[in-house]
């Protein structure tokens, strides 16, 4: 009777398109610094914006600064995978970047806002979503206050906007609480999702 032949090659990970979301001042360029020290094997997307950069803030690493004009020109050209205004300025993701990382078999993990992470999802509908949260809205505003960059008037603003973006909650794959003074656990939480995601049976293909 002749042996049957099993095969246990079955696991070629397709790499996985991540976006990380959430309110204003949750914490989500401190997440992705966090990702980025570890030294994985993850391309981040370096979103371009027409706002001015702040202190410390390095273009082509945090941030592609762009004028205002220069941005809508690339509207116009259809370069941008996604984009939003967001307080009188414009953020958004070229194409050209995601499209190369996922040919060269790279996850890729990008920060966008919620509007942002609604346009990804109708784009790519396999692209997997996490929500990051503060533990209490009193950390929350605590956090936007002691970065000293919004006006009373813009935390009025945040503050309703956030309220609307808890909304839309349900339309994420996960969510991922981001604790002061912890930031690791959350990017602990982020990391075991993205290996648990490459251990599906029927894997996510990313297709833009």
């Amino acid at each position: 009777m002749p042996k049957e032949t099993l095969s246990f090659d079955i696991l070629h990970p397709q790499p996985l398109l991540i976006v990380i979301s959430g309110p204003s001042g949750v914490g989500k360029d401190a997440v992705l610094k966090s990702l980025q020290q570890r030294k994985l094997d993850f391309h981040f997307v370096v979103t371009c914006t027409s706002r001015p950069a702040r202190l410390n803030e390095r273009d082509g690493i945090d941030y592609f600064f762009v004028t205002k004009e220069i941005f809508e020109e690339m509207i116009t050209q259809g370069e941008l995978i996604e984009y939003a205004m967001v307080y009188d300025q414009y953020k958004g993701v070229p194409k050209s970047q995601i499209r190369q990382a996922i040919e060269s078999g790279k996850d890729v993990i990008m920060r966008v806002d919620v509007q942002g992470a609604a346009r990804i999802r109708s784009l790519c509908p396999e692209a997997i979503l996490i929500f990051l949260i503060p533990p209490t809205t009193q950390e929350w505003l605590y956090r936007l206050q002691t970065r000293k960059t919004e006006t009373p008037e813009n935390l009025e603003i945040r503050l309703k906007t956030a309220s609307i973006e808890m909304q839309k909650l349900d339309d994420f794959d996960y969510v991922v609480i981001n604790t002061q003074d912890r930031l690791e656990e959350a990017v602990d939480t982020i990391v075991a999702i993205i290996n648990s995601e490459h251990h599906r049976v029927k894997p996510h293909k990313i297709t833009l």
